[in-house]
């Protein structure tokens, strides 16, 4: 447990549990390389503000891994825990503190894994500790004044960063090393943390769970290929010869992909389930606006499914739990519906 008075949480506190994962934000310099991990969850809870402590009602180090080296298989493990905690009803609400490289994908697998209604608020930094104005002990106390708020209950999981709170289903990192390195593009925040609150100003869109219970889900090994110019289907294939329990392809603009991918597409199709997303940060897959070799009314005849606004790395994420619930093609194709 974190210091706090004599007495621990304040009555009528909410309380909260900090999962720390590790990522820039637990890291530190090193003399001979780069940043590399050093700091524990409780270490990350001596920076903040007693407001912000007296909420935190337990504290673990879950895993001490950069984001990059997150697993699928750690993301259900993460879920089941909070669930866990839930059910003995020993928290309120909970903060994930991670690497940013994959918040993305955590906070939409807790979206999709967790049938909750108690805040969970993904966190992290872009500086570490011994940077100057590491940014890490601002985001982390955003992150738990959200996750104590009335307003965050039945809000699924959120993203809190720079002061700004996304939605798990439109966060995304589109920035590499700026400070405000998390946005939702083309719709924007639901709710900004000023003088230690959490302001909503709308209310998250909520996507529907693929199971009862995430320590049930096996997740399944789903490719993601990006097209590019130029670029034939060769890698189909291997997509094909590696076993993959589905694909989701990152298509260019509104859903088009060269005249070549389409046949190769609609035969994988008929085998395992396909996503077309795009690779473009704003607006949706079309349905029927281009009707040319390729273009996305010819690639949805084929049988692939439509990701709609979400975005790729969100769809494969969704498409690998809800194979690994067992999930079928109809089922999936309803969840994606809620992104169109």
């Amino acid at each position: 447990m974190p210091k706090t008075d004599s007495t621990g949480p304040l009555a009528g506190t909410p309380r909260l549990a900090v999962i720390g994962l590790g990522g820039t934000i637990a890291m530190t310099a090193s003399d001979s390389a780069g940043a590399v991990p050093g700091l524990t969850a409780e270490d990350l809870l001596q920076t903040l503000p007693s407001t912000a402590v007296r909420l935190v009602q337990h504290v673990e180090n879950f895993r001490r891994l950069p984001g990059a080296h997150l697993g699928l298989g750690d993301l259900v493990s993460l879920a089941s825990r909070v669930r866990a905690l839930s059910e003995q009803g020993e928290i309120d609400g909970a903060v994930v503190v991670q690497g940013t490289d994959t918040i993305e994908e955590t906070v939409f697998a807790l979206e999709i894994l967790l049938n909750v209604d108690l805040p969970v608020v993904v966190t992290g930094a872009m500086r570490h500790a011994g940077q100057v104005s590491a940014d890490g002990a601002a985001n982390l106390a955003g992150a738990l004044y959200t996750a104590a708020s009335n307003e965050a209950r039945g809000q699924g999981a959120l993203v809190c960063f720079n002061d700004e709170v996304h939605a798990a289903w439109a966060a995304q990192k589109t920035a590499s090393t700026n400070l405000a390195a998390f946005s939702s593009p083309g719709f924007g925040p639901v709710a900004h943390v000023i003088e230690g609150k959490a302001r909503f100003l709308c209310r998250a869109r909520r996507c529907p769970t693929v199971c009862d219970d995430p320590a049930n889900v096996a997740p399944a090994r789903v490719a993601l290929l990006t097209a590019s110019l130029g670029e034939g289907p060769e890698l189909l294939e291997a997509v094909f010869r590696a076993d993959y329990a589905g694909l989701v392809v990152a298509a260019t603009g509104a859903g088009h992909l060269p005249e070549s991918w389409p046949e190769p597409l609609a035969e994988l199709a008929g085998k395992i389930p396909v996503i077309l997303a795009t690779r473009v940060s704003r607006g949706p897959i079309l349905s029927e606006t281009y009707g040319f070799a390729g273009s996305e009314s010819d690639l949805l005849s084929k049988g692939l499914l439509s990701a709609g606004f979400l975005c790729a790395s969100k769809a494969r994420i969704l498409l690998s739990m809800a194979l690994g619930s067992n999930q079928g093609r109809t089922d999936i194709g309803e969840s994606l519906r809620a992104f169109r």
